[in-house]
């Protein structure tokens, strides 16, 4: 276990014009470069050109001795995940392809970024062995990267959604890692009927929608929700961490995944400031923090405003 008091992470993809000397790395306490993938069984960049970007990021721990540089598996659509941890031979090859990927470049840890245990998201593989698939593939995880010389940081995202954690052994898995990133973002999407926080920080109730169409539309949808086994309620950080102290997990293993970017829809009424009403479609699909900066909030024809409940803009 990692004792930092505070850990502050953030996952890196990097651009084509890609310079990490530019990068604040003196806020961090770790940063994941993202992302490999499960191929043949084994954890491997797509683009073996890509190994080059990622030592140099391992080359500014000089001026940044204390950051720890960890490399993610995974991510949205990222297949290969429930069949690789399915039985022992396999988990067995993944976990040495780790051991050896870790090595070769000299990182401090890893993230699993499996997408979902049992939810086949984006149609990847999914069955419901993944549940103890999934705290087996941790436990090997940390006992072969307890072998490197180099201390081993070791961290899995978790949605910010309830669903996810009846196809997981939270407690027990959560024995074999350091660090939780809960992903408590796209918590609405951009082809969403109704607009909404993507990113919440407050406590959202039900009450909170009341006479909207959000409302109306998630009452339309309740009996299809409660057939496909889960009923909606609105999503938040605050809701989310509760729900996981509830469940055992140990604050000092949560980690916040804040998102840096912004939802937009079109045909949108004035009601409501906008927030929860009908749209006729995605206006951009997603917005980059400097775009927000660039593009919104220096143009005088938009307005910001401010979310007490959801405490967020």
């Amino acid at each position: 276990m990692q004792k930092d008091s505070i850990a502050v992470m953030a996952y890196y993809v990097p651009e084509r014009d890609y310079k990490p000397k530019e990068l604040p790395l003196e806020q961090l306490t770790h940063i994941i470069f993202s992302f490999t993938n499960v191929i043949d069984g084994e954890m491997k960049f797509r683009d073996k050109k890509t190994g080059a970007k990622l030592l140099l990021l391992t080359a500014q721990r000089k001026k940044h001795p204390n950051l720890k540089v960890m490399i993610a598996c995974g991510g949205w659509g990222a297949d290969g995940f429930s069949d690789m941890a399915h039985t022992k031979e396999n988990r067995k090859k993944f976990v040495q392809s780790v051991i050896a990927f870790n090595e070769k470049y000299q990182l401090d840890g890893l993230d699993i970024d499996w997408e979902y245990p049992g939810i086949p998201a984006a149609k990847t593989g999914a069955r419901p062995e993944d549940k103890q698939n999934f705290t087996l593939l941790m436990k090997e995880l940390r006992e072969g990267l307890n072998t490197l010389e180099r201390p081993q940081t070791l961290t899995f995202a978790s949605a910010g959604w309830k669903r996810y954690y009846k196809n997981v052994e939270i407690k027990e898995v959560m024995k074999h890692v350091d660090y939780m990133n809960i992903m408590t973002y796209d918590q609405i999407g951009a082809t969403s009927p109704f607009t909404g926080h993507h990113t919440a920080l407050g406590q959202i109730e039900q009450a909170d929608l009341e006479d909207t169409p959000a409302a109306k539309f998630i009452e339309q949808r309740r009996e299809e929700m409660k057939k496909r086994g889960y009923a909606y309620e609105p999503r938040s950080v605050e809701k989310i961490v509760g729900f996981c102290l509830e469940n055992g997990v140990k604050a000092e293993q949560i980690v916040i995944g804040a998102a840096f970017y912004g939802r937009a829809w079109k045909g949108v009424p004035p009601k409501n400031n906008g927030l929860y009403q009908s749209n006729t479609g995605s206006f951009i699909e997603w917005s980059a923090y400097h775009q927000i900066r660039k593009d919104f909030e220096s143009n005088k024809n938009y307005k910001r405003y401010w979310d007490s409940v959801a405490k967020a803009p």
